[in-house]
């Protein structure tokens, strides 16, 4: 267990949380820890166990839970009744059955996410040498030329077609950058389902934790998860919150890159199967989420907002200016991106 911040981590696969009296009581096999219920705003589950009980009381609390994989993949999010107005959830239903408005969404979202591709690389090329500079400066230019494209794609198919080929080229380019600055081998392709390697291990657990923040700003402002503009419609899918995660993948690979470049993550962090997925160790992930909690902490440039945001309230800026271009407030929704 590891409590950091206002997040509860249940990292031990023999923990057992259950209420009592208006708390939350973790128990191990090395003892038992009781944690107020009022001083959290998050259960974030690796393991364990968790009682009918104990989510309810979360619940009534507006407690966010979520439970993820070794990966880092979200299994389930339980943030309780929906919250908001009930036009904001009529209006985004309006608008993802609408192809015109689903698609200048759609273009937004990969809009965001390429041009922060765009600033890290250039970043990385500014202190690179040959020949990875050149890797990484014909990836910066091929997503220029993607996001120059994007206003003139006609349908979703294009904008994923236009996203996906931009993503492998700044994969590219990140892995040009990671050579030779880290601990835990070579990084050579994104692989997701498993992850292959330690690299890829590391973004798909930050990118997991990313997610369970940005499903919990959504239905903080009133929004459908599941009802997106970006990733299509199916049962069981958070598409509304994969697609406004797509703006915080830049995000979590900037706090990747770090761990990693500060050696503060070796192999000894990480864990391989026999079927040759890699995932973090315990003491891997006790590195990364302690990180990811002072992560959260700095204040990054919002363009829009003029002025710096923590990446903690990030997310629900974002989910509060998406809702106010569902309810006609804004004439196009504009999304996050890291300042050059």
């Amino acid at each position: 267990m590891q409590r950091i911040l206002n997040t509860l981590y249940i990292t031990e696969y023999r923990s057992h949380v259950r209420a009592q009296k208006g708390n939350l009581v973790v128990s191990r096999p090395d003892g038992k820890a009781r944690v107020p219920i009022e001083s959290i705003e998050a259960v974030v589950l690796f393991g364990g166990q968790i009682t009918t009980e104990a989510i309810d009381l979360c619940v009534s609390r507006s407690v966010r839970v979520a439970a993820l994989r070794r990966s880092g993949r979200v299994r389930f999010t339980i943030s309780g009744p929906p919250t908001g107005n009930v036009y904001l959830r009529v209006a985004q239903l309006r608008a993802a059955d609408d192809a015109d408005a689903a698609l200048d969404l759609a273009r937004m979202f990969v809009a965001g996410k390429l041009q922060s591709y765009r600033s890290l690389l250039a970043r990385w090329e500014a202190e690179a040498r040959y020949p990875e500079r050149t890797v990484m400066t014909v990836a910066r230019e091929v997503i220029a030329e993607r996001i120059s494209a994007l206003p003139s794609a006609r349908d979703g198919d294009a904008v994923r077609g236009l996203e996906g080929d931009a993503t492998r080229r700044y994969f590219k380019g990140l892995c040009a950058h990671l050579a030779g600055r880290t601990d835990v081998g070579s990084f050579l392709t994104r692989s997701r389902r498993p992850p292959r390697d330690p690299v890829n291990a590391l973004l798909s657990f930050l990118y997991g934790v990313a997610q369970t923040e940005v499903e919990g700003a959504l239905h903080s402002v009133g929004l459908d998860r599941q009802v997106g503009f970006l990733h299509g419609l199916r049962p069981g899918r958070s598409a509304l919150a994969l697609d406004v995660l797509e703006e915080f993948r830049p995000l979590a690979d900037r706090l990747a890159v770090r761990l990693l470049a500060r050696r503060q993550l070796r192999l000894e962090h990480f864990v391989r199967t026999g079927g040759g997925a890699t995932y973090l160790s315990d003491g891997g992930r006790a590195v990364v989420l302690e990180a990811v909690e002072a992560w959260r902490g700095e204040e990054l440039a919002h363009r829009l907002l003029g002025r710096g945001v923590p990446i903690w309230a990030l997310p629900s800026v974002q989910a509060t200016l998406l809702a106010r271009r569902l309810r006609g407030d804004l004439p196009a929704y504009p999304p996050f991106v890291l300042a050059s």
